[in-house]
């Protein structure tokens, strides 16, 4: 596989775009329209220059640059995918969403062209069917920050070609990822199946009115050791990918999701992306 397709280009979209151009991929940036395309390469200008900040190898000596030139944007989905090899699907987390990329994406991208799902949460048997290709179709999960936190969990479907899973698997750690095995499907995968209580945890208490999200942190932070609490988390993570999550969960989830709407979406804070969240960051 030479040339790769990443749909989406939101934090974690931008950042799998980057990572695979970066380790010598052509790759093509899909999303819905011009001004996402132009978010998009404000995102990998400033992936660049994380890269080189925090000593990722060869940055500081033009790989960076060589990663920005092998990346092109594109909003019509047929010529995103004309060429494509492999095609990422990072598209916000909704189930219709979802369906809706992948019966286009069926019609138009080639024969040959395998297919793998980011979904942090959906099974990939459940969205199969709209491929019209399950056996070149299972999940590639990675996780934010794919330069420092490689992991890259791939779980296929009682469907899916092992000689489909294989070159996956090895496409994974050619883009410098550490290929995670998933034995079978598995809703969170290994990742989410540990992070996703713990968010919802903290959600909880928040919704509850037990304790504000800094005192939250601040005892994960000193109980654990850990860099950062779950409210951190959520910022990183970006509250939109939140709220899609916390709506499919039950009665207490989705009243988290409405709470972090009202408070925070609807005033345009939707974590370290925006410069805002339930932390204020500063400015890139």
């Amino acid at each position: 596989m030479q040339h790769i397709t990443v749909l989406g280009t939101g934090v974690l979209g931008s950042q799998i775009a980057f990572q695979t151009a970066y380790h010598g991929f052509d790759v093509v940036a899909y999303d819905v329209d011009e001004p996402a395309l132009v978010a998009a390469k404000e995102r990998f200008a400033k992936l660049a220059e994380t890269y080189r900040a925090e000593g990722v190898a060869g940055a500081a000596e033009g790989k960076a640059e060589e990663a920005l030139a092998r990346i092109r944007t594109s909003h019509v989905l047929a010529d995103a995918v004309a060429d494509a090899d492999l095609v990422i699907e990072a598209v916000p987390e909704n189930p219709d969403i979802k369906k809706s990329v992948y019966e286009e994406l069926g019609r138009v991208a080639p024969a040959r062209t395998i297919f793998a799902t980011n979904s942090s949460t959906l099974l990939p048997s459940a969205l199969a069917p709209f491929t019209g290709r399950p056996e070149q179709f299972l999940a590639l999960h990675f996780a934010n920050r794919v330069w420092a936190h490689n992991t890259a969990e791939v779980m296929g479907t009682e469907q899916t070609d092992p000689a489909v899973y294989r070159a996956v698997v090895e496409f994974a750690g050619q883009i410098g990822m550490v290929p995670i095995e998933i034995k079978k499907e598995k809703a969170g995968y290994l990742l989410n199946s540990l992070l996703v209580p713990f968010l919802q945890a903290a959600g909880e208490l928040l919704v509850d009115g037990i304790a504000e999200p800094e005192a939250i942190d601040q005892t994960w932070r000193i109980g654990t050791g850990a860099p950062m609490g779950p409210f951190q988390i959520y910022d990183i993570v970006g509250l939109t990918t939140a709220y899609n999550i916390s709506m499919m969960g039950d009665e207490k989830q989705r009243a988290f999701a409405a709470l972090i709407k009202e408070r925070y979406i609807d005033q345009g804070k939707l974590g370290v992306a925006t410069g805002e969240g339930f932390y204020t960051y500063p400015a890139a």
